[in-house]
């Protein structure tokens, strides 16, 4: 019965350990973020980023939405933002014996982007990031060749979204919103758009990832 006790006894023990470990790195993650730790910023981003490659699609994400959830990349992080970039394409369906495009990558991109920006500013942990910028990309072809350009820029910020209705509003309402810059062309479909050029990434400054300890 004394073993029996003792073994209980360190079995809480060690989870209690362990409870407390993982408070303190979360703390330290926290710390780190509101100082505005770049290299630890860019760490939560793209450890959320790469859960959210791995995990299953929400049921109340469309298919197209979430794969463009999981194609998504980190291309620059500051103190308090982050861009990120997506790929979006037409969607079609079979009709009459022949493929019909009901939605076209600028239309993609707008519902990538309002699910974008929401976990961004709303599901990172450890971190509050004031905006986050989602740039658009779709393919162009032309002769068989293919090439990659930007359609919609969006800088989401987080005063205005607190205002928006995010459950009843259209992507393309959130979009507008927030000032998504597009081009459409006379036939309503998509142009490609000039985007800042992304900002050199310093190699390296020294920063630790924090433990907490």
């Amino acid at each position: 019965m004394e073993w029996a006790l003792l073994g209980v006894t360190v079995f809480f023990l060690i989870i209690a350990y362990i409870v407390i470990q993982g408070t303190r790195a979360a703390m330290a993650w926290r710390k780190a973020a509101a100082a505005g730790d770049v290299e630890t910023i860019r760490r939560i981003v793209e450890d959320a980023i790469g859960a959210w490659r791995s995990s299953r699609r929400p049921k109340e994400v469309p298919p197209n939405v979430w794969r463009g959830i999981q194609g998504m990349e980190a291309v620059d992080i500051g103190p308090d933002f982050a861009r990120v970039s997506c790929q979006a394409e037409g969607e079609y369906r079979m009709l009459d014996g022949r493929w019909v495009e009901i939605s076209n990558p600028l239309q993609e991109g707008m519902a990538i982007t309002a699910k974008a920006a929401d976990v961004l500013l709303y599901e990172l942990p450890h971190v509050s990031l004031d905006r986050v910028q989602v740039d658009v990309y779709t393919t162009f072809r032309e002769t068989g060749a293919g090439r990659r350009e930007c359609i919609l820029s969006t800088t989401a910020g987080r005063e205005v979204a607190r205002r928006l209705d995010w459950e009843n509003w259209t992507a393309a309402d959130i979009v507008e919103a927030f000032g998504g810059r597009y081009r459409i062309g006379p036939s309503g479909q998509p142009l490609p758009i000039e985007t800042e050029p992304v900002r050199p990434q310093p190699a390296g400054n020294g920063a630790t990832t924090p433990s907490g300890r």
